[in-house]
């Protein structure tokens, strides 16, 4: 079999697309939103929105919607902040890497749990006082544009001989 060579997948894209990855767990149609923490290059928790633990999914009953918001649905952000609480991760100095500019309420939980840039893929509803508050805290916000003529360079089904049929 002849090795594939290709160009290495720089950080930003590669943490990226492990939010897009989580996003895809989703179970909530409103939004399939990711997020990976990373800290030293090393990604230390994920999260993506979802029920809370043994709560029915928005994907099998539909969602719990009162003045146009999914109560059921956690944000995959707080998924991800929760997880690091759960097993005692610190998040001070850590990056988030995720699929959808955060909320407002995300905004102001990243920014308490130390977080010092946030990474996103896409404007979604942007908040003019989240965004205000990220300049003032100092975190750095960073939108990611994915390298289109990176992922044209090889082809997943034939580089990892996956039987898709």
């Amino acid at each position: 079999m002849e090795k594939i060579k290709t160009q290495r997948l720089p950080w930003d894209q590669y943490f990226m697309l492990q939010a897009v990855l989580l996003s895809l767990r989703s179970t909530c149609p409103r939004a399939t939103v990711g997020a990976a923490i990373v800290r030293d290059q090393r990604v230390i928790a994920g999260g993506y929105n979802g029920s809370v633990s043994g709560d029915d999914h928005c994907i099998d009953v539909g969602c719990y919607l009162v003045d146009g918001h999914c109560l059921r649905t956690i944000h995959a952000e707080m998924n991800a902040i929760l997880q690091c609480a759960k097993f005692g991760v610190a998040t001070t100095g850590a990056e988030i890497y995720v699929t959808h500019f955060p909320c407002l309420q995300c905004t102001k939980m990243l920014i308490q749990a130390g977080i010092k840039t946030i990474h996103y893929l896409k404007d979604y509803r942007d908040d003019d006082y989240a965004l205000k508050l990220i300049k003032k805290s100092g975190v750095t916000l960073d939108q990611v544009k994915l390298n289109p003529d990176y992922f044209n360079q090889f082809n997943l089904k034939d580089l990892f001989n996956l039987n898709l049929e």
